[in-house]
């Protein structure tokens, strides 16, 4: 199997199914964990110095931040819905508990902390929406925590892919501490598929090929991207969601194009 393919496990007793961290990824900043609740069921966490943002996929959950409560946080049946997810930033140091309503399902987004300000509800009618691309390369995309919110380090997104389309295309990377020109994130992509036993595709590549991977993505799967480009490709009838966490010594996402591939994006370009 690929050392960039994560596979989810069965739930433990806090009900992971998906646990990196930077130790088991071999890197520095991103932490990424999915946990599946049953009702009443909960899961704890504090970090001492990394701030994490606490997304809700399905589900309904209560999150308890040291003395704050956020009662009804989220509301989706299915990522695929039309709609935002609920979450909560989380600063360093803060003891944080999450009970499950009833069945639900969230991410835990960490990465070195220490600016992000204090714990605050990220609402679903916060979240900016955005349609990119066209053709076969639209796709829906939800900023969850972008450059234009408060936090550390962390920069996170949700983007749903229509069957037959391509996403993160053409391929692009940020691996370069080179700002402005392109920045160095680390990042990870938790997938999900409709119908669920669908697959999809997803490359990660260098541009001397050190990296060269292609790996069949199924429900659940998350796949690290250390460095290098990362499309993605979702077969007809099968839409694809995906969860991006970013992180990186700077917070900001400049990527670049890879040139053999850019030619697509100018109106009157053809390949060869």
């Amino acid at each position: 199997m690929s050392r960039l393919l994560v596979k989810p496990s069965p739930p433990d007793a806090s009900g992971r199914v998906i646990d990196i961290t930077p130790g088991s990824a071999g890197w520095t900043h991103v932490g990424f964990a999915v946990h599946r609740l049953d009702a009443g069921q909960e899961t704890r966490f504090r970090e001492i110095d990394r701030e994490t943002c606490i997304v809700v996929l399905e589900g309904t959950v209560a999150i308890h931040a040291a003395d704050t409560t956020y009662e009804a946080v989220g509301g989706r049946e299915s990522v695929f819905e039309d709609r935002c997810p609920g979450a909560v930033y989380v600063p360093p140091g803060v003891s944080t508990r999450i009970v499950a309503n009833g069945a639900a399902v969230v991410a835990l987004c960490s990465a070195p902390g220490g600016t992000g300000g204090s714990a605050r509800m990220i609402a679903p009618e916060r979240i900016a929406r955005e349609t990119r691309g066209e053709g076969t390369n639209v796709r829906h995309v939800r900023a969850i925590l972008p450059e234009t919110e408060p936090a550390a380090s962390l920069l996170i997104y949700e983007v749903i892919t229509p069957g037959g389309h391509w996403s993160s295309y053409p391929p692009h990377k940020h691996d370069t501490d080179s700002i402005p020109d392109e920045s160095a994130l680390e990042e990870t992509y938790y997938h999900l598929l409709r119908p669920r036993q669908g697959f999809a595709f997803q490359r990660v590549y260098t541009d001397d090929r050190r990296i060269d991977e292609t790996m069949t993505v199924e429900h659940g799967d998350c796949v690290l991207v250390p460095e290098g480009y990362h499309p993605v490709g979702a077969p007809h009838g099968y839409d694809l969601y995906y969860l991006n966490v970013m992180a990186g010594p700077k917070r900001a996402w400049i990527f670049r194009n890879d040139p053999a591939h850019e030619w697509m994006l100018e109106p009157a370009a053809a390949g060869d």
